[in-house]
């Protein structure tokens, strides 16, 4: 979710206010899954490089993510969202702690979306707590015990992976998950993101063929074969 920051300045406004427009966005954004039945969303909300820009936007990055909890929980879980934060937790307040933790207890058992927010969240992180994970525990590392120990481990690897913004790449987000996601970048700023620049993503997805190495003609072959009854 790129552009909160650009946004703003080209309004003549404070960054935080950016942030803010970015999560009524993302509101938007999670209806509009809800709307066309979307199993899984996550975003990456706060990288852990994110840490390194200036003091004063990440105080209130941090003061949003608490307000926006408070304000948005009861709603999404009345929508049968289930909420997942995805980061390292160790850098963050107590109070920020305890409120991720109320927020995923009150969802836990909806079921419509799988919402899944990455804080303090980068992919290579994501990689190493994973083996460090199967190192202490014993096990050996290899592809299947290692995608079982990510932090994602609960939901598919994604189909498709949009960045805002105009930015062409993928900045440390779901670098082992997104191995064979289709990437969609989009120019607009994530505070003007919308249903219909969703559907023009879903659009240029369901475009695409899709071979996980195999060759066009193998993609085909399978789609001609018949659904076996049950």
């Amino acid at each position: 979710m790129d552009g909160n920051g650009r946004w703003a300045t080209r309004r003549f406004l404070p960054r935080v206010a950016g942030h803010k427009q970015g999560v009524a966005a993302l509101s938007r954004c999670v209806q509009a899954c809800i709307d066309r039945g979307i199993g899984v969303l996550t975003v990456f909300a706060f990288s852990s490089e994110n840490w390194n820009r200036p003091e004063e936007e990440v105080s209130g990055l941090l003061e949003l993510l608490v307000l926006s909890l408070s304000g948005e929980v009861p709603r999404l879980k009345s929508n049968g969202v289930r909420l997942h934060f995805v980061g390292n937790r160790e850098r963050l307040s107590d109070k920020v702690q305890a409120g991720l933790r109320q927020a995923e207890l009150l969802t836990a058992d909806n079921t419509r979306l799988v919402f899944n927010v990455c804080f303090n969240y980068g992919g290579r992180w994501d990689i190493a707590q994973a083996a460090q994970k199967l190192v202490n525990s014993g096990q050996p590392i290899t592809e299947l015990s290692l995608d079982r120990a990510m932090a994602l481990a609960h939901v598919p690897d994604p189909d498709l992976l949009i960045r805002t913004g105009g930015e062409l790449r993928i900045s440390n987000f779901l670098i082992w998950q997104a191995a064979y996601s289709e990437l969609y970048f989009s120019d607009k700023l994530w505070p003007d993101f919308d249903s219909a620049e969703l559907d023009k993503a879903i659009a240029v997805f369901s475009s695409r063929e899709r071979r996980f190495g195999q060759t066009s003609a193998q993609v085909s072959a399978l789609k001609r074969e018949p659904t076996p009854l049950t």
